[in-house]
């Protein structure tokens, strides 16, 4: 694996010299564009608007529109903007992992020690698991500040990103109506059917199918043959009534 990131991370007085690696790798398969007529492939190309003509890579700058004319910004405006945390990942706090609203988190990455910080990277590392709590930083990466936590996972330091509270939408405008009446039973055999269905969380039961899936039929087609592919249909409840699903379910469970 090649490193994305590389810094350190600061506990306190202490600073654990770290590489980052991405955690998590896309399951779905590679599927190229192509033109319907020849099959040839499509590339996207950076075009300038007013001469319609490809812009070399290395001519390509990033600039803010501001009072309708461009400011350019090179490298160092970006390192200058937050020089401590492009090189640096300052655990602000702990807190419970289970605060966490799920809704925050994006992506993870491994953190791999430096020689120099084995020691300091394994006191963390023991620190978080017997506490099981997780630290709470900011960083810079690819040009973009990010929150981040920091805890044990698989006898290795996990750093996931997650989103500031601004970057979240809010809920108020999903229209839920919470004046419907929800007697008793029927919520007794709600909570039933959970019950019923509650296990230990497994992520290894869960396959992504449908990669495979497609994959079949792409490697039928190659062979000039269609595969059958089995409909699912829905199940229907033997009642319009709420309750009388929920039993039907729990029976159904239970047989």
């Amino acid at each position: 694996m090649r490193s994305i990131w590389n810094g350190t991370i600061s506990f306190g007085l202490v600073s654990i010299p770290i590489k980052l690696y991405s955690a998590t790798q896309d399951s779905a398969l590679d599927l190229d564009m192509l033109d319907g007529r020849d099959h040839a492939r499509i590339h996207f190309m950076r075009v300038n608007e007013k001469t319609k003509e490809e812009v070399p890579y290395e001519k390509i700058v990033k600039g803010y529109k501001l009072n309708d004319e461009y400011v350019i910004l090179d490298d160092q405006d970006f390192a200058d903007a937050a020089p401590e945390k492009s090189k640096s990942i300052d655990i602000e706090n702990f807190v419970k992992v289970a605060d966490i609203n799920p809704m925050l988190f994006e992506t993870s990455y491994y953190a791999e020690p430096g020689k120099a910080g084995q020691k300091a990277y394994m006191l963390l590392l023991e620190a978080l698991k017997k506490s099981k709590m997780a630290g709470l930083g900011q960083f810079v990466l690819r040009q973009k500040e990010h929150l981040c936590v920091i805890y044990a996972q698989n006898e290795v330091i996990v750093i996931s990103r997650i989103r500031f509270a601004q970057e979240i939408r809010d809920s108020s405008d999903v229209d839920v109506d919470h004046d419907i009446n929800i007697n008793k039973k029927e919520m007794d055999v709600a909570m039933a059917l959970i019950k019923q269905y509650t296990t230990d969380f497994d992520i290894e039961e869960y396959k992504d199918t449908y990669t495979d899936d497609l994959l079949k039929i792409i490697k039928a087609k190659a062979k000039g043959k269609r595969t059958t592919i089995k409909k699912m249909t829905p199940p229907k409840p033997k009642s319009d009534d709420l309750y009388e699903q929920l039993m039907e379910s729990l029976n159904k469970k239970g047989a």
